[in-house]
């Protein structure tokens, strides 16, 4: 069994403005092993939009890095480009479904961790998507 280092690498996600590509929403883990993304209340980033499924990512910390597998019904997306599993690269932005919520992904060794393992620099905010439907971003 793989042990992880004392120091974790600390994995940022970015909810990224529709337009301007810009973060709007952040959440930082350093512990979790899996990061589950989707509409359900459950996941650890929760995106309310019509067409984000109920459990549409999950990211699978390695022994190497992070993997981010695709559940969503509607397909994620890197570069256009549909995927089914690949490997997180630092700065990668992924797009839940083809009109969908982008997310930046930020891999950073150096920061320091927070005492709960998670924070978020935004309170639950509605804005349109591209297409003019309402998205609210939530946490659990």
């Amino acid at each position: 069994m793989y042990s992880y280092p004392a120091t974790k690498a600390v994995i940022t996600l970015n909810l990224l403005h529709p337009i301007e590509a810009t973060p709007i929403q952040t959440w930082k883990f350093d512990s979790e092993s899996t990061i589950r993304i989707g509409r359900s209340g459950d996941n650890d980033v929760i995106l309310y939009s019509s067409v984000v499924s109920r459990y549409h990512v999950e990211l699978h910390r390695q022994p190497l890095g992070w993997e981010l597998v695709n559940l969503g019904a509607n397909g994620t997306y890197i570069d256009d480009q549909q995927i089914d599993k690949e490997r997180v690269r630092d700065r990668m932005t992924i797009r839940l479904a083809t009109t969908g919520p982008r997310l930046q992904i930020i891999l950073d060794a150096s920061e320091s961790m927070t005492p709960s393992g998670r924070e978020s620099a935004a309170q639950p905010k509605t804005t349109k998507s591209a297409d003019g439907r309402s998205t609210i971003m939530s946490r659990r």
